[in-house]
């Protein structure tokens, strides 16, 4: 991995933490019942709250955006979101459920305070370097919503513009090594980003995981226990390898300097998220493995 390469994940590293409260917070939960949206399992609010930013969407729209879940279970709550609540109305109450997780993780002098302000100056900057339009719907989605006026929300903001804008620039290098959504997880799964029974979340059944490892392994990708031969690891390390090409240029656009102390700034956060034991250990975006 490049020295550029290696930042541009380690920010990734730092700010999907900041971005996944949203997923997982029990006042997101709150924010989401109080909408009508059940809160018995997480898929329910999740869907909505990440494709609130594409407006009224059909199931297929959200199945290329989103890329890995297994159409069926997409259509399982897309389009019903927009029944229980539009999406204006979502999209203002993942800022509430935002601001009121944030300033129970860190308090409400933190968030209201110099340091969240600089970091929130310095992730927008870098933010609205992205290049909307040029990959993917949810990158350009999240960029065209007006910026909050708090702070802190304007950290979180940030963070949700960066990771959309490298999700798609991710399904873009997928798609170039020929991997189709199901694939993506089998390879990714094979390299160690995660236990495969951790991507069942993603919907996909038995014979599709099974189909696809089949795929994979006429390819030359897999061996026979599923894990990647050395040809699916240098596929991998490809891809990985491109997404963060992709996302480099609101880096470059902030600069060493503004980067490194957006690092710093983000340091004592992320500790305070990742000890509170609210994101799972163990995901599908193979954070702390890739």
């Amino acid at each position: 991995m490049t020295g550029e390469a290696a930042r541009v994940r380690q920010m990734w590293h730092l700010l999907e933490p900041l971005h996944a409260v949203l997923y997982y917070a029990p006042e997101a939960f709150e924010e989401a019942a109080a909408l009508g949206y059940g809160t018995e399992e997480r898929w329910t609010s999740y869907f909505a709250w990440r494709a609130a930013p594409l407006g009224v969407v059909d199931a297929p729209e959200v199945v290329r955006a989103f890329h890995s879940f297994a159409p069926a279970m997409v259509a399982r709550y897309v389009p019903a979101s927009w029944a229980t609540a539009p999406p204006e109305a979502v999209l203002a109450a993942r800022l509430r459920a935002v601001d009121r997780a944030y300033r129970a993780l860190f308090g409400d002098r933190r968030v209201e305070g110099a340091g969240f302000a600089e970091a929130a100056a310095l992730a927008r900057r870098a933010a609205e370097a992205t290049t909307p339009g040029v990959l993917g719907a949810l990158g350009p989605a999240n960029s065209a919503l007006p910026w909050p006026d708090a702070p802190h929300l304007t950290l979180w903001h940030a963070a949700t513009v960066l990771r959309e804008h490298r999700g798609d620039g991710h399904i873009a290098a997928l798609a170039g090594a020929g991997l189709d959504p199901v694939e993506s997880l089998v390879s990714f799964a094979a390299v160690g980003a995660a236990r495969p029974e951790v991507f069942a979340s993603r919907g996909w059944g038995e014979e599709e995981w099974g189909a696809a490892r089949r795929r994979l392994q006429g390819r030359g990708l897999l061996a026979a226990d599923g894990t990647a031969t050395e040809a699916g690891r240098e596929l991998r390390a490809k891809v990985e390898l491109r997404t963060d090409e992709e996302a480099a240029a609101p880096w470059r656009a902030l600069g060493d300097e503004g980067r490194e102390r957006l690092v710093e700034l983000l340091g004592e956060p992320w500790l305070e998220v990742i000890g509170s034991g609210m994101l799972p250990g163990e995901n599908t975006l193979g954070i702390g493995k890739v």
